[in-house]
């Protein structure tokens, strides 16, 4: 009888779970100040109609791509699994398919173009001269598609290979260039509008090769001797990639469809609202940019425990990572409590947004110890490959989320702050409910 290898236990390296969180925090919010860049630039255009154009193309490209993302999380994931159960060939095989699904998404995309860019305009709302500065910029920014796309398969490949310290510096630097690109093409050349979407697609195709000089470098030898065999990628192979992607990409459209929601109550409830409710929601986004480093590290770990089928392992980085995880809520929290009221009042247009902020405090305060468990329960679900109970747990808690906001609308825009605080504690509950069967399985 041939004996079954013993599954490959490591130590718990706590230095490992700050190595990736930290700089995942920073390319996390290094990443959203991009918008704010732009932003800026335009509005040193001085023409209002130019300035609401950019946001409006903005918007629509943070839904589009955001949908998108699964592509980075998926091939993350797998590829940390790869390398503790079948080695680096088995990863590049994963970033090959990773291309091949992620360049075939931005195929379709481009040929939906006709189509899909002026519904999402019109859905957006953009009319007039609003609407003809932002069909010009989509229009532009419309054909960074396939580098975006590749970037996520090759970002997520460096990400499951713990090569975050570069993928920091890539886009720290494509961000970097992006802004010198905006303000020599908008302001300089006095391109406008079109500069500014010249110069994000520009940005993108710089990051598109510094990332794949970066792979070749490390792994030509390697990725060669498999495009020469050509077998993993056959449909076969492809299948459970995009078995996994499936999955994401459908539970970030409950996602958004659950945050949509949000913004739509919000906008029922008159203009100074939806303001306070738009402050209240973007310090939800920092602080999620912030946590969701911890969900990268579980991501990257957990996979590789998994790959190594190390139970006790997975469960010691899922307890050390979510340790950490609320530490971190701790201290945002406590910002939140001492800097929140300053914070709304540089952010409000009018004092009665800022009166109505305010009030929002307590719900700033703890949406960061509301989130932090299921921002690491969704790297571990993704590590893992749990993909369809990640998805029947954003499901459920949608569900929860819907109930909630028709039960509590009488209490006003407190009732929608317990909803969506209650709808991060629902998805976090379900996912540890469901952990232990899964990593049974």
């Amino acid at each position: 009888m041939t004996a079954t290898p013993a599954p490959h236990r490591v130590k718990l390296d706590t230095r490992a779970i700050w190595a990736i969180a930290l700089p995942a925090m920073v390319t996390n919010v290094a990443t959203a100040l991009i918008g704010v860049g732009d932003m800026w630039i335009v509005g040193q255009l001085g023409d209002a109609p130019t300035q609401g154009a950019v946001d409006v193309g903005a918007k629509l490209f943070a839904v589009l791509f955001t949908v998108m993302n699964f592509l980075k999380t998926g091939t993350t994931g797998l590829v940390a699994q790869a390398g503790t159960r079948s080695g680096s060939q088995e990863q590049l095989a994963i970033l090959m398919r990773g291309l091949i699904v992620g360049l075939a998404i931005a195929a379709l995309l481009l040929l939906a173009r006709p189509l899909l860019l002026p519904a999402m305009l019109d859905a957006l709302g953009a009319q007039d001269a609003v609407r003809v500065a932002a069909d010009a910029y989509a229009g532009i920014r419309y054909w960074s598609a396939p580098a975006v796309m590749a970037n996520f398969a090759l970002v997520g490949f460096l990400v499951g290979r713990r090569r975050m310290t570069q993928v920091l510096v890539i886009e720290i630097g494509y961000n970097i260039l992006n802004v010198a690109l905006g303000l020599s093409l908008a302001l300089g050349l006095d391109w406008g509008v079109e500069g500014i979407a010249w110069a994000s697609v520009a940005a993108e195709g710089a990051k598109l090769l510094a990332c794949t000089l970066l792979v070749f470098g490390h792994d030509g030898t390697g990725l060669r001797s498999f495009l020469r065999r050509g077998a993993p990628l056959s449909l076969a192979a492809l299948k459970p990639f995009l078995q996994v992607n499936r999955d994401l990409f459908l539970r970030t459209v409950v996602l958004m469809i659950s945050i949509a929601a949000l913004t739509r109550l919000s906008a029922e409830r008159g203009p100074v609202v939806l303001a306070a409710n738009g402050i209240t929601y973007q310090l939800f986004i920092l602080s999620a940019l912030l946590l969701d480093g911890f969900e990268n590290a579980a991501q990257v770990l957990n996979g590789e425990r998994i790959g190594a089928e190390d139970r006790a392992g997975f469960r010691a980085y899922v307890q050390a990572i979510m340790l950490r995880g609320f530490g971190a809520a701790v201290l945002l929290a406590l910002v939140y409590a001492v800097l929140g009221r300053a914070i709304i009042a540089e952010f409000a247009a009018t004092p009665e947004v800022a009166d109505a902020a305010q009030l929002l405090l307590p719900w700033i305060i703890a949406m960061p110890l509301a989130g932090v468990a299921s921002f690491v329960f969704d790297g571990v679900f993704v590590g893992a490959s749990w993909t369809r109970a990640l998805l029947l747990s954003m499901a459920g808690a949608a569900l929860g989320y819907a109930v909630l906001l028709w039960l509590t609308w009488p209490l006003g825009n407190h009732g929608l702050w317990l909803s969506f605080t209650a709808f991060l504690l629902i998805r976090a509950g379900l996912q540890a409910v469901q952990m232990p069967q899964l990593l049974r399985g």
